[in-house]
């Protein structure tokens, strides 16, 4: 499960990861990308806040381009929520960390 701070997701490891953990709520980011960096700061609190309960992953798009085409993301920051496997909600675009955390407590 968590260990307080966020794993790397890839195309490589991404179903592993959403198999193995119960709740995990993947960020879809990219270096070049301004309301990613906004929200990393959220996304790593949160992490911490929730270390056992929710695994928090961040994944390059621009390293990663399967999983992009496979959940249709068209633009970054994407958060994915997954719950026991499969994809539960979703958010686009750059949020108050309040927004990431109430849609988070609902798949807890």
């Amino acid at each position: 499960m968590g260990t307080g701070a966020t794993v790397e997701a890839t195309d490589a490891n991404f179903d592993k990861l959403v198999k193995d953990n119960p709740v995990v709520v993947v960020d879809f980011w990219a270096v070049w990308c301004m309301p990613c960096k906004a929200i990393a700061p959220h996304f790593e609190d949160l992490a911490k806040k929730y270390s056992g309960k929710a695994v928090f992953a961040k994944l390059d798009a621009d390293a990663n381009p399967k999983k992009m085409h496979e959940f249709q993301i068209m633009g970054v920051p994407t958060l994915l929520f997954f719950k026991n496997g499969k994809l539960a909600d979703s958010i686009v675009g750059a949020v108050p960390k309040a927004h990431i955390e109430e849609k988070l407590k609902k798949h807890l």
